[in-house]
């Protein structure tokens, strides 16, 4: 018998969030049988020129350096470099095993980040930066924003204080910071452009959506 009312109240349970759903989808399907020519041409440029603006931003990124992981080669350098990219990540590095590790992890990053930065500097040889910026234990990240140092990665304290620890975790740690976007760049500004395609093309013409970073 207590199974039966389980069995019923489950039952239910299903019907109704299949319920909710349905009526969702129901909604969707709606909004885009309101849409005319002129609604799917407006959603059409809108889309053409958040592709162009990406594009722009991405041979921007490209001609300063980024998707590779370079080194600065003498610190008066690093100046000309943090002014030039909205985001930058510079490790300051020796030649030891530890620094080695990190170089692994900021070259994948590199390639995968191409919105942000990686650079990398020998702390020994910038005497006049590492005073600056305070740096004593290496490897240290100086995670870059608007040509400000927001924040620092001490050896590996936060990666589980291990060599062992993951380029994800390395992402992740950086990510909080928001000196890169976890997915890309091209990622976010894809979200935001699938959840104003749900939405009535007019409400979303008369609004002014900005695509900002």
């Amino acid at each position: 018998m207590e199974n039966s009312k389980v069995q019923e109240i489950l039952e239910k349970q299903v019907l109704t969030v299949a319920k909710a759903v349905e009526d969702k989808i129901d909604e969707e399907i709606q909004a885009l049988d309101r849409l005319d020519l002129d609604d799917l041409e407006a959603l059409r440029e809108r889309r053409l020129q958040q592709m162009k603006k990406m594009a722009e931003k991405r041979n921007r990124w490209i001609s300063l350096g980024h998707g590779e992981y370079s080194e600065i080669p003498v610190e008066k350098d690093f100046f000309s470099v943090v002014k030039a990219s909205d985001r930058v990540v510079c490790h300051f590095y020796r030649e030891n095993w530890p620094c080695k590790v990190m170089d692994k992890h900021l070259s994948i990053l590199a390639k995968q980040h191409i919105e942000t930065r990686f650079v990398k500097i020998n702390a020994e040889k910038s005497p006049f930066l590492a005073e600056k910026l305070k740096i004593v234990v290496l490897p240290t990240l100086a995670l870059i924003k608007n040509a400000k140092v927001d924040d620092y990665v001490v050896g590996f304290d936060e990666l589980g204080g291990t060599d062992e620890f993951s380029t994800e975790e390395l992402e992740d740690r950086l990510a909080k910071c928001q000196v890169i976007f976890h997915e890309g760049e091209s990622s976010i500004n894809a979200s935001k452009s699938s959840v104003q395609t749900r939405r009535s093309v007019r409400q979303s013409t008369r609004s002014d959506s900005s695509d900002s970073e």
